[in-house]
């Protein structure tokens, strides 16, 4: 199939599954939450790490059902899935108006949107669009995942603007009528896996299944290690910075609403991510390509160490945060499908998404503590540099894609 004939046939699927990352329990939460994390600390005295323990837990439970979901996925088909979890995402995240002031609640509903969100990710929205393109899958995972940019690039805005208007109590049952009243309409009418003849032949054998790895094939070898301790670091580093992004840049002495902006220009940066990289992994050996990109935040969080920095300077570094952060999830999403396979990449896939979600969870909360005891995000700073590096340093092992055809 060439590559023109798969986004002829593919776009619509492509289409709504943007939009349903868009709206999904990937992007939002972790934009809702820097807007709203300082007036929660003012009204309840919560401490920052506090505060961050509830997406922590959000992000954990969610990533620990990742391979569930993703398995869903391959038994089921994606549609199911990824439609009934976006609809619950959607009513959980609408609960957290009623936050109470007792932090056990607080958890218990983050704990529920954790528990239901994930089939709301890439996690299940991949799946079905590597299975329409082969040619340009690159771009097209940039494409699908230009959903959490351009969340990144309204939700934080539109978040700001509901807190200073109502309180940070409307802010959640606003932004979740984002899934309930866009998505699902959307992606009902469009959102499908391509049936076997519209598969590209390069995904199946002759008697027309799935060619790739299982999951136990996978785990055995070395190159499925190497990626999850890719994923660790360079998620540990990352989801911090993003959640604290607002705090970091007040910090140097800017207002809450110049910080959100960064908050813009850091979504700005994925969103170039997404597409510049996309296209690249069409192109070039995808290690070789992330690995410089995946380096640029060591930059980055030298800027934001330096004494005095100037606003242009701390968007510069939000961009190239933004633009590794990019990076990464196409890192995730391009490489489990080439060096996997499709036959079971729902649950490899998800066993890979989990080291993301959980250490961008934990991020947080180690970014709130040095925060809580230092006075400042210093210290983390320089530890992310050391992440940073060693995340992408990693993928230079990988090697050549396997030739699934000839397997």
């Amino acid at each position: 199939m060439a590559a023109g004939s798969e986004f002829s046939r593919g776009w619509k699927p492509l289409f709504a599954g943007l939009i349903g990352v868009t709206c999904g329990s990937s992007p939002l939460p972790f934009n809702v939450l820097p807007v709203v994390i300082g007036p929660i600390h003012a009204e309840f005295g919560w401490s920052f790490v506090a505060i961050s323990l509830g997406i922590t837990l959000y992000g954990i439970v969610g990533a620990l059902l990742a391979p569930v979901f993703g398995g869903l996925a391959d038994r089921h088909g994606v549609r199911l899935v990824a439609i009934s979890s976006l609809a619950a995402f959607g009513a959980s995240f609408a609960l957290l108006y009623f936050i109470p002031d007792w932090l056990p609640g607080f958890y218990g509903l983050w704990l529920l949107v954790g528990l239901v969100g994930i089939g709301s990710t890439p996690v299940t929205w991949s799946r079905a669009i590597n299975m329409w393109f082969y040619r340009r899958r690159g771009l097209a995972l940039g494409i699908l995942l230009l959903g959490t940019s351009i969340a990144g690039l309204i939700v934080p805005q539109l978040s700001n603007a509901i807190e200073s208007r109502y309180g940070w109590r409307f802010v959640f049952p606003v932004v979740a009528l984002l899934p309930l009243l866009l998505a699902l309409p959307i992606t009902l009418a469009l959102f499908r896996e391509p049936g076997v003849t519209e598969r590209p032949a390069q995904l199946t054998d002759a008697s027309g299944a799935l060619t790739g790895m299982t999951l136990g094939k996978a785990m055995h070898g070395y190159r499925f290690w190497v990626l999850f301790a890719s994923i660790s670091l360079v998620a540990l580093a990352y989801g911090g910075a993003h959640i604290h992004m607002v705090q970091i840049v007040m910090l140097k002495g800017f207002a809450q609403g110049t910080a959100v902006t960064v908050m813009s220009v850091v979504a700005l940066g994925i969103l170039s991510g997404r597409v510049i990289i996309g296209l690249l992994f069409d192109r070039f050996w995808a290690p070789g390509v992330a690995f410089p990109v995946l380096a640029m935040p060591i930059i980055a969080a030298a800027i934001l160490l330096t004494t005095g920095t100037t606003l242009t300077m701390v968007m510069v570094a939000g961009f190239m945060l933004g633009f590794a952060a990019g990076a990464e999830a196409d890192v995730i999403a391009y490489l489990a499908s080439r060096y996997f396979g499709m036959k079971q990449y729902g649950r490899i896939y998800g066993w890979l998404y989990m080291p993301f979600g959980i250490f961008s969870a934990l991020s947080p909360v180690l970014y709130g503590a040095i925060r809580d005891t230092t006075g400042s995000y210093d210290l983390m700073l320089k530890f992310a540099m050391l992440l940073f590096g060693l995340g992408a340093s990693l993928l230079l092992t990988l090697g050549r894609y396997p030739d699934w055809q000839k397997q």
